[in-house]
């Protein structure tokens, strides 16, 4: 483990009984011990931290967005094939049982709107989620999950409209999707709302709804990805979680900015 203040990693490493604490991170990429690495830096960090890990021969497990676009995302995708290691995005939401079942039970349904909410209120403006120059604003945070879900859920949307309110980086987010098969989706995310998480899935013959959708149910689900991760590291599988699928989640983020007004 390390961190940008040993003395907190120190702290987190006695609490958890992580055995060895580095002065940075290089140290840890140096460290020939290490087979895999999580990076869970600033959104604007992920593809250098990734790039470096992947150069030094480590698996990686990249904290979500897995970078700042789809350009960044493709880039580093083609370095995670030049290096042979396993390089998977931690979207930790669809390793959660109860989302898993949703989705397969939705298998072979004719969906025609899918309705998806994050929103929680930020008052501390140093928090790195409000910097610009970390990556920080609504979209590339809890924007991940609805546009995520949605493209789970319909593939990839044929038109996006968007509005977005915010300063410095975006604080609220809504889009509108339509898709080829013409379902519908209206996403919201928000660092200025009530915390407020849904999953709302409307059929021709019933509807499905979750509440707090991106949460742990009763499972940890971040212990549910990091052992799915390991298991593909270990043998050499295919990623849980396909590159593809993180590339096009990023460029309908990217279409969501483009469209917004």
């Amino acid at each position: 483990m390390a961190a940008r203040d040993p003395d907190r990693a120190r702290d987190l490493a006695a609490r958890h009984g992580v055995p060895r604490v580095h002065d940075d991170y290089a140290a840890v990429l140096a460290d020939p011990d290490v087979d895999a690495v999580y990076v869970p830096l600033p959104n604007s960090l992920h593809l250098t931290w990734t790039q470096r890990a992947l150069a030094a021969g480590k698996h990686v497990l990249c904290e979500k967005p897995l970078a700042l676009d789809a350009t960044e995302a493709r880039e580093v995708a083609g370095s995670a094939r030049a290096s042979g290691r396993l390089l998977m995005e931690a979207a930790m939401y669809r390793f959660q049982p109860r989302m898993r079942a949703l989705v397969a039970s939705l298998a072979g349904a004719d969906i025609r709107h899918v309705g998806a909410s994050f929103g929680f209120p930020i008052a501390a403006m140093d928090n790195y989620r409000l910097r610009p120059e970390l990556g920080g604003g609504a979209l590339l945070d809890v924007g991940f999950y609805v546009a995520d879900v949605a493209r789970w859920l319909l593939g990839d949307p044929d038109r996006v409209e968007a509005v977005v309110h915010g300063g410095a980086v975006d604080m609220s987010c809504s889009a509108l999707l339509r898709f080829p098969g013409g379902a519908h989706a209206a996403l919201f995310a928000s660092f200025e709302s009530a915390e407020h998480q849904e999953l709302v899935v409307v059929c021709t013959d019933r509807v499905e709804r979750l509440e707090r959708p991106f949460t742990p149910d009763g499972h940890d689900q971040y212990r549910l990805m990091v052992e799915a991760f390991c298991a593909a590291a270990r043998t050499g599988a295919e990623s849980p979680l396909p590159l593809e699928s993180s590339i096009a989640t990023l460029a309908l983020l990217d279409r969501i900015r483009d469209a917004a007004i």
